[in-house]
């Protein structure tokens, strides 16, 4: 016997390393999520992404040197000249004299705006549909699931083009156009997710000492299969942006023309392709950024919360 084990072996040695790990406390599900999540650089990368562009929209006024609707400066422009980057206008200036670095920091309000609302409409409406086909199943499920399938069956942006020049154009169209895109995904998800539960052994120990169908799906049921849905938020919200941006260029997203979009700027950039390529560079920079941000947090969180990613 070693004088290791003989030392750990009396009573003022040194607790061998089992006991002190088994002494640990398990960590959580999420804990360890988030411990992952910050280790992971691509999460890194996107939280910051993120974190910029929401400071962006949220402080837009201190940031941006001038409105974005003010056209002072028409006069400097000419046809096929149009002033670029100097120390007064930092990305130059749009074919109406207006300020291209105040018109994409304004734009960010307006992207946020929109993908935060649609998203919220739309997981609120598919959430609720998924709870009624994965609750009550039958022929509920059935009838569900086949509306659902109906509007999976109409491609997502050809659906929201029709919705929003159905409502007319504004801003609150192309909300609710987006919103509706995104209802069949969390409504399969979330279905899915909850077919799987219900087969779990706490359901049927839930069943066996009585507790009621709702009380078990509200309580149990629901809360388990909500992680896959945060995720697929984080993902839409990426989506949701830049169909926005497909919306404000196809000119659906309002009826006011000065306002400070991302996809209407790529609009406006059109005709000064080839003479000024960069007012249609700054938006679309800007654009994917803000689309990269969200899926690098959407697809780390996946990785975080998936149990075949723990070592």
């Amino acid at each position: 016997m070693s004088v290791n084990e003989v030392v750990a072996g009396e009573p003022g040695g040194p607790a061998p390393a089992t006991t002190e790990a088994a002494a640990r406390p398990p960590s959580s599900l999420g804990r360890e999520a988030l411990r992952r999540l910050v280790r992971n650089p691509m999460a890194v990368v996107g939280m910051v992404l993120i974190a910029v562009f929401v400071l962006v929209a949220i402080f837009a006024p201190l940031i941006a040197p001038y409105s974005p609707t003010d056209n002072s400066w028409l006069d400097q422009v000419r046809p096929g000249q149009y002033p670029g980057p100097s120390a007064e206008h930092w990305l130059g200036i749009d074919p109406l004299g207006r300020d291209v670095f105040s018109r994409i920091i304004y734009g960010a309000r307006q992207s946020l705006l929109i993908g935060v609302v649609s998203l919220a409409l739309g997981a609120v409406a598919g959430i609720a549909l998924g709870v009624l086909a994965g609750a009550f199943g039958g022929w509920v499920d059935t009838l569900v699931m086949r509306f659902v399938d109906i509007m999976l069956s109409v491609p997502g942006l050809l659906f929201a083009i029709a919705v929003a020049a159905m409502l007319g154009q504004s801003l609150t169209s192309v909300m609710i156009a987006i919103a509706v895109v995104n209802v069949p995904i969390f409504a399969r998800l979330l279905r899915g997710e909850m077919l799987g539960q219900r087969g779990a052994d706490y359901v049927l120990a839930a069943r066996s000492l009585g507790i009621s169908r709702s009380a078990i799906v509200f309580r149990h049921v629901l809360p388990n299969s909500f992680t896959p849905v945060i995720v697929q938020g984080t993902l839409t919200l990426a989506l949701a942006i830049v169909e926005a941006a497909g919306l404000a260029f196809l000119g659906l997203s309002g009826s006011d023309p000065s306002a400070p979009e991302w996809g209407r700027m790529l609009t406006d950039a059109q005709e000064t392709l080839t003479s000024a390529p960069m007012l249609a560079i700054y938006p679309g920079l800007a654009i994917v950024l803000a689309a990269l941000g969200f899926t690098l947090v959407g697809e780390s969180l996946r990785e975080a919360l998936d149990p075949k990613f723990r070592r």
